[in-house]
């Protein structure tokens, strides 16, 4: 007997909106409907947006919520043109709550079924609030309008296993119409736990998954005792969105789809390498992190490069959702385990993609192919996001060859970088949540905090080499020498996360922004259009890694302006509301400014916020200064004019330092002035009234900062 059920009609989606979202509170079990206006849509549109204002209203308004008390939610969405089998991408899910990490709002987003069935199954959003007693599931019937919370009490934890179980239960013989969401023990112990989204694989006959895991999404699932959510939709169906105008949409989804066959196999292979053709390139301009984000290159590179993951990659198509071509996510199959509780077992393993290679890869000094796939499997099944993961790890490894910390605190454990055994060691133990695994499971901000109150490190040392902003531990790309990546990490919203502002290619790779001015302004429309995808369901691979051939004689080339027309037509067709490229920005900026505003509401959002560990703006240690010795000696003498012939590396790197801190900040003034925000990082007044986010609780917030 399920301890809570709740029957509901299960409607019809409209122009993409089924328009309401459903409610669940843990604490008494209650299972309700809430209606989407009008004027949710049109400021909000869906997927992040639409979490956002549930979050906004949902949490106590004269009281700072921390994210293990009960009135934090975990919101789930896709968005309208979620769910569309027609257009490539259309299947990502988006989760936003506050942040185990940052103490703020975070979002992140996954592949797979997930959104889309959410909303077909009756509801544009999930939103869960409370804490249960003991371990549940939720339960969404979306053939038979159902919702039910169930005792999950006696269900493993581990997703490769909890999945398999669920599927199979939910499913029968029509695995397909189950997808799941799990987390996994390591979760529970850390600060960084993912969410694991998962969908069958028709092909292979096996259970997949995708990971939302920035900011420690699934420590919070976890912390509310849930176990999984399940959603079983058996009638997907071509125009399940119910589009406006279903002849544009059979035009310009199928033509995107013929230029991506087409281009993609000429291009970077995203369907048969996935995103781990980056490895190569990131080499190559001296971006990929190594040994702490201390240097951007290694000779062991070629251990860890795209040609590797191609040998172990399981062949055939390998999309995360229904009729995208992309098919970027790729699997090893029959991966034998050589550590941890299931050392010796044969394994299916998702990935691995480049954040995950490069994190607990080439970061941590450690160029084995067979040992990245083994710590994506257990940061998975685990429940950890491999970026946090590979950068604490990382940041540990760094303090430890300093002589910060020893083995009477790490455990014994001998943390050089390279050392592979100690660092799958670390992640054993975040699952257990023992040994020094579980204090680098605390992230690198409370890390830095420890090693200067309990052991006598030096602060300013730890600030420079520990790669976090806003307690998020960044992604993996070297950004000394792009100013524009640098603020794309240090303005995001979240943290330094890729997903919002990812220029260094177009910055280090294609120079298509290389003038101070055009950083900034890029810095203004990128994160704007990236959060557009996030308010629809959209994955951003299709706009971003397909480039047209053409691109290059457009007037702006690094919009990739071909591709954005094709998504206002999308939008249009699905929504029907007559859209162009410049109503994208819109719908993205009231949405991120409303984020930034969130963001003050729980303590944070303002100037000093936005700043990132020296290492991320330049040279930290003589090492670094000398590894590229003669570009930065070219850039003292042409930016500050100085002489740096026979000149010591100490006072070099001084100089340096103050030149390029003072860029970062004029970067900052920049980028402000252009969103209409205040020199402090607000939003101002007229800036919330002219995007029409002018709720009173806004207003009366953002005044405040004026």
């Amino acid at each position: 007997m399920p301890i809570a059920e709740y029957k509901y009609n299960l409607g019809t989606v409209e122009k993409g909106y089924n328009n309401r979202t459903l409610y669940i509170n843990l604490t008494d079990n209650r299972i309700t409907s809430k209606t989407v206006t009008r004027k949710m849509k049109e400021t909000f549109i869906g997927g992040r947006g639409f979490n956002l204002w549930l979050l906004w209203n949902a949490l106590p308004k004269n009281q700072l919520v921390k994210w293990n008390d009960p009135e934090n939610e975990i919101c789930i969405a896709c968005g309208p043109l979620g769910g569309t089998t027609q257009f490539p991408g259309s299947g990502k899910s988006i989760a936003v709550s506050i942040s185990p990490l940052t103490d703020s709002i975070i979002d992140s987003n996954a592949g797979g079924y997930f959104g889309s069935y959410l909303k077909f199954s009756g509801w544009d959003a999930l939103e869960i609030q409370g804490k249960a007693k003991s371990e549940i599931t939720i339960f969404i019937d979306g053939d038979k309008g159902s919702v039910q919370i169930v005792d999950a009490k006696k269900s493993p934890s581990e997703t490769h296993i909890l999945g398999e179980i669920l599927t199979e239960k939910y499913g029968g013989a029509n695995k397909r119409s189950v997808t799941t969401v799990s987390s996994g023990p390591g979760a529970e112990h850390t600060r960084f736990g993912s969410l694991n989204f998962s969908w069958f694989d028709s092909q292979r006959k096996i259970v997949r998954y995708k990971q939302a895991g920035r900011g420690g999404i699934g420590t919070v699932f976890r912390d509310k005792k849930i176990k999984s959510i399940v959603i079983k939709f058996s009638g997907l169906k071509p125009d399940s969105n119910h589009p406006a105008d279903p002849d544009t949409l059979k035009q310009v989804g199928p033509a995107y789809n013929r230029e991506i066959r087409t281009l993609d196999p000429k291009q970077n292979e995203m369907s048969v390498l996935g995103t781990t053709h980056l490895v190569d390139i990131m080499d190559k301009f001296d971006l990929l992190p190594t040994h702490n984000f201390k240097f951007g290159r290694h000779p062991r590179t070629s251990s860890l490069s795209a040609e590797v993951y191609r040998k172990r990659f399981d062949p055939g198509f390998d999309g995360c959702w229904i009729g995208c071509t992309v098919a970027c996510s790729h699997v090893v199959k029959d991966f034998k385990l050589k550590t941890g509780p299931f050392k010796g077992k044969r394994v299916n393993v998702d990935g691995p993609e480049y954040e995950t290679i490069a994190g607990v890869g080439s970061n941590c000094g450690i160029f084995d192919a067979d040992h990245v796939i083994e710590m994506n499997f257990y940061c998975d099944t685990y429940g950890l996001d491999t970026i946090s993961v590979g950068t604490a790890t990382a940041f540990a490894m760094e303090c430890y060859e300093m002589g910060l910390i020893d083995k009477t605190i790490t455990g014994g454990l001998e943390l050089n970088f390279g050392n592979k055994e100690a660092a799958v060691k670390l992640v054993h133990q975040m699952a257990e949540g023992v040994g020094f695994g579980a204090i680098v499971g605390q992230g690198v901000r409370r890390m830095k905090k420890l090693f200067a109150e309990k052991h006598s490190v030096k602060p300013e040392v730890l600030r420079d080499i520990g790669m976090e902003a806003k307690g998020l531990e960044f992604s993996e790309y070297v950004t000394k020498e792009s100013l524009a990546q640098q603020g794309g990490y240090g303005l995001a919203s979240k943290g330094p996360q890729h997903d919002e502002s990812w220029l260094i290619f177009l910055d280090m790779v294609q120079n298509l922004i290389p003038t101070f001015e055009q950083k900034a302004e890029a810095l203004h429309w990128f994160p704007m259009f990236r959060t557009w995808f996030g308010l629809n369901g959209l994955c951003k691979l299709p706009w971003n890694d397909i480039i047209p051939e053409d691109n290059r004689n457009t007037p702006e080339p690094a919009k990739i302006i071909g591709h954005v027309e094709n998504y206002t037509k999308f939008f249009h067709a699905v929504t029907g509301r007559k859209t162009s490229a410049d109503d994208l920005i819109l719908m993205s900026e009231k949405v991120y400014n409303f984020q930034r505003i969130f963001n003050l509401r729980m303590g944070f959002g303002t100037r000093e916020h936005d700043d990132i560990p020296y290492r991320a703006v330049g040279p930290v240690t003589e090492e670094e200064y000398e590894s590229r010795m003669k570009r930065y000696d070219q850039q003292l003498e042409d930016k500050v004019g100085y002489d740096p012939t026979g000149r010591p590396t100490k006072e070099k790197l001084t100089l340096l330092r103050k030149f390029r801190e003072g860029e970062y900040e004029k970067l900052k003034d920049a980028v402000y002035a252009r969103r209409g925000w205040n020199s402090n990082g607000v939003p101002t007044l007229r800036k919330v009234m002219e995007l029409g986010i002018d709720f009173p609780d806004v207003v009366k917030l953002v005044e405040k900062f004026q």
